[in-house]
């Protein structure tokens, strides 16, 4: 629709990248479809081409729709939390880097079987019923990306994270253990916010950054796709204020394997 509007009123990429102060291959990119226009950027764009009003609320509309999306939780059960796990890791192996920010749980790529056996189950009467081992037989295949070294994984748990009991004190030891093995791995980069430091913020939910192009926010819900770059680059500070709080290499190994201890 855009390069239609584009070569309707005359203009070149070139032109059409000067009124909206960004780059011809970003204008390029986003006619091709290989780039989602941020809701800035078509807000630009149409003011810029001088389309009718309503033909400009309806793209600004669709643009909002596209860079934001809530995928129910109740749906992904019914459907088989088994694909959630394989979308999930298609996005995985889409993207060269991935930040984690995890304030309640351990996430997915770093659960033992057991944890992650506890994590995928019902949590209430109420909730759908769910084939469990099929989850967790896919949540573990999701953590073979964890093998490429081209891939780098930047994690930052919280101390409530890592010392929520989910499992009995035996699982939560090896838990631990896993995570510090984990963390010796060249591209996994692991940080711990102690619940002793200063920090002048409460985290609020778990999020995952995908390069720069998605952000994934959990809720009890379900989880909300973010694609706008604004929100993107939102959370890539988010984790950077929590990390700065974190402890990290040789410190947060030695604080798991104290964790570990402390649960056997």
């Amino acid at each position: 629709m855009l390069q239609k509007l584009r070569k309707a009123a005359g203009l070149s990429q070139a032109r059409l990248a000067h009124r909206c102060h960004m780059s011809q291959s970003k204008v390029s990119r986003i006619e091709s479809l290989k780039e989602l226009a941020s809701v800035e950027e078509v807000e630009r764009m149409v003011k810029a081409l001088e389309v009718p009003d309503d033909l400009a609320d309806k793209l600004v509309t669709l643009a909002r729709r596209a860079n934001v999306a809530h995928v129910s939780g109740r749906a992904m059960a019914e459907l088989g939390l088994w694909r959630a796990q394989t979308e999930i890791k298609h996005i995985i192996e889409l993207s060269s880097v991935q930040r984690s920010f995890l304030p309640v749980m351990v996430g997915g790529l770093l659960q033992t079987p057991e944890y992650a056996r506890a994590a995928l189950a019902p949590m209430l009467p109420t909730s759908p019923a769910r084939d469990v081992d099929k989850a967790v037989a896919a949540r573990l295949d999701q953590q073979t990306v964890l093998d490429d070294p081209s891939r780098e994984f930047h994690v930052l748990l919280t101390e409530q994270a890592v010392r929520w009991k989910r499992i009995d004190r035996s699982a939560m030891a090896r838990q631990c253990a896993h995570l510090a093995d984990l963390s010796t791995r060249p591209n996994v980069h692991l940080g711990i916010v102690p619940l002793n430091a200063k920090v002048p913020a409460a985290p609020l939910n778990s999020f995952h950054v995908y390069d720069e192009r998605l952000v994934i926010v959990e809720l009890f819900s379900g989880r909300v796709d973010y694609r706008d770059h604004r929100d993107i680059k939102y959370h890539r500070e988010l984790f950077d204020f929590f990390g700065s709080h974190a402890l990290n290499g040789d410190r947060a190994r030695a604080f798991l394997l104290d964790a570990r201890d402390d649960f056997m």
